[in-house]
């Protein structure tokens, strides 16, 4: 199969999920709707690049930003039903990577470091 025969609706699919920590993010935000602060807690992630991957999957229709006009200002994230959709994806992901994929946790958090 050539590269040209590949099918462009997965290959944007790949492209969305397979950027560094959009899968994470994803999996983060099935929990529920949650603050940015808090997203940010629980990844090894900058601020800078978790506020881009937002933005991004935002523009995608797949998390939804919502502002609540308090005092302060809270800012909320969540799937929408086009992220909800993608649970099962990333649930198997999981279960894969338990099975087949070695964690190595040393060399994990070194490389997560980067």
């Amino acid at each position: 199969m050539k590269s040209n025969d590949l099918c462009p609706r997965l290959q944007k699919s790949m492209d969305i999920i397979g950027r560094r920590w959009t899968g994470l993010i994803i999996y983060q935000l099935l929990q529920g709707p949650q603050r940015f602060n808090v997203i940010e807690a629980a990844l090894p992630i900058s601020g800078r690049l978790l506020s881009e991957r937002l933005k991004e999957l935002e523009q995608e229709g797949i998390v939804l930003r919502e502002v609540f006009p308090e005092t302060p200002v809270r800012i909320q994230y969540s799937l929408t039903n086009k992220g909800l959709a993608l649970e099962s994806v990333i649930r198997d992901l999981q279960s894969w990577s338990k099975e087949w994929v070695d964690c190595d946790t040393e060399n994990l958090n070194s490389t997560l470091e980067m």
